[in-house]
């Protein structure tokens, strides 16, 4: 049975993003996190991107867009249970030439019309999750053995605390991400600093592969 007080948390925070969806993608390019984005995807020349995309928390679909950037072909499926961020997210995949899926469902709830997945995105979602384990095992659950996770995660810094005013959202070390990881079915395989711009104070980079 779900928490009520989680019920409660999720509805607001779903609220607030549908409030914030307007000008979210416009504000998450100008503070640098599309870049970003594809600077960790494109950090191994050699990364398969897979043909079956699930972006976790895709909000406004900078992670997909970016993902979308280096490979267009295959399926994506946006997963976001704020209604306005999906529109948003689909509409900014189909500029791209991509009929992505959008699917409004908190990850608890999702029940994948397609899965295995071979790739996973998940960008600042960790953060916001009662329990980051059981989301994880939840991911590792919708993913193939040997397919990749792409995880951004907040870190400790004092420009996250600013942001935990509006968000509420949680930051992690790497070694706790690290362990989070190993105990969910997720093999880390390397992690990314963002070089540049707001990213490179609030977040880290982490690749895992399904086991």
């Amino acid at each position: 049975m779900r928490n009520p007080s989680h019920l409660v948390t999720s509805e607001r925070l779903e609220q607030k993003y549908d409030a914030a969806a307007p000008g979210w993608s416009d504000k998450m390019r100008l503070l640098g996190y599309f870049d970003a984005y594809l600077g960790f995807l494109s950090a191994d020349p050699s990364a398969n991107y897979g043909q079956n995309a699930l972006d976790v928390g895709a909000g406004t679909g900078a992670f997909a867009e970016a993902r979308a950037a280096l490979q267009s072909e295959g399926a994506v499926t946006l997963l976001e249970p704020s209604a306005k961020m999906l529109q948003r997210a689909q509409n900014a995949l189909a500029r791209r030439g991509i009929e992505a899926e959008a699917r409004q469902s908190r990850l608890e709830d999702f029940e994948a019309a397609a899965s295995p997945f071979d790739c996973i995105l998940a960008a600042h979602f960790l953060e916001h999750c009662p329990d980051p384990l059981v989301a994880l095992q939840r991911m590792r659950d919708l993913a193939a053995p040997g397919s990749a996770l792409w995880l951004v995660v907040s870190k400790p810094h004092w420009c996250n605390a600013i942001i935990w005013f509006q968000w509420r959202h949680r930051t992690y070390r790497p070694e706790e991400v690290g362990t989070l990881l190993a105990k969910s079915g997720w093999a880390l395989q390397a992690q990314h600093s963002f070089p540049a711009g707001p990213p490179s104070r609030t977040s880290r980079g982490y690749k895992a592969i399904a086991i």
